[in-house]
């Protein structure tokens, strides 16, 4: 199904019943499908809305570069459009970023009835000196190659060069998402988490290098009364990885 939002289109699904809705916010870069798993752990008992973001899957991207908090701004008016004032929230990754903002903010026009954050993005990474250089270097290549002298004497090196930099989402990326991932990836959320008054499950894979298992014991000390539970031997997909054991965690949190 697809609905328009501020002249942004935007494809979405239900499944299951039940009268809790839960609504699950992907991660960067992927579609909704990747995420149905999640909602089928769930679907006998939820009834569970599923949606790619503006810029992910088949929705329409913004028409400017968007920081989490007007993605988070997105949201609330997807959930006015649909009628849905309440639901639980399950976010991966970036979604994490999304629930986290609207979690921590003093009145919105919408119940967050609990929270499952999955592997999710927030925390800032602690970088080595060596990492701190990469960093320096880059951003002085990046002024140099940016200039029109440049580039117009040595177009193919600076685009070569272009293609090699940054993560995989990051090369991807149109040019408005990869402004919309930079502010995200900046942005530290940790001060945000001990507003958070959700009964909140973090669910990880401690093999996860995209954020690490260092960053769920940090949510867990800074959220009130969350509560994390590890899946041994996963990464960042980790619902993916060890499904058996999602689907049960899954079900005892919304039983």
């Amino acid at each position: 199904m697809r609905i328009t939002i501020d002249g942004i289109d935007i494809e979405y699904k239900f499944s299951g019943s039940g009268e809790r809705n839960v609504v699950v916010l992907q991660g960067w870069g992927t579609e909704m499908s990747v995420y149905d798993s999640v909602a089928a752990a769930i679907s006998d008992s939820c009834r569970v809305l599923q949606f790619d973001l503006p810029g992910f899957g088949s929705s329409k991207e913004p028409p400017e570069a968007w920081n989490v908090d007007r993605f988070a701004d997105f949201f609330l008016r997807l959930m006015e459009e649909l009628g849905i004032k309440s639901a639980a929230l399950i976010g991966h990754s970036y979604g994490g970023r999304i629930i986290i903002k609207l979690a921590s903010r003093k009145d919105i026009p919408f119940n967050i009835e609990k929270i499952v954050l999955i592997d999710s993005a927030g925390i800032l990474p602690v970088r080595t000196l060596k990492q701190r250089i990469r960093i320096r270097q880059y951003k002085l290549l990046k002024k140099l190659f940016d200039t029109r002298v440049f580039y117009a004497l040595f177009p193919e090196l600076v685009d070569d060069w272009r293609m090699r930099q940054g993560s995989e989402d990051y090369r991807r990326a149109t040019p408005v998402m990869r402004q919309c991932l930079v502010m995200a990836v900046n942005e530290d959320l940790t001060p945000l988490l001990p507003e958070i008054g959700n009964e909140c499950l973090l669910i990880w894979g401690d093999k996860d290098t995209a954020t690490p298992i260092r960053d769920a014991h940090i949510m867990e000390e800074r959220i009130p009364g969350a509560a994390l539970i590890v899946l041994e031997g996963c990464g960042h997909y980790s619902f993916l990885e060890a499904p058996q054991k999602f689907r049960s965690v899954m079900k005892a949190f919304f039983k």
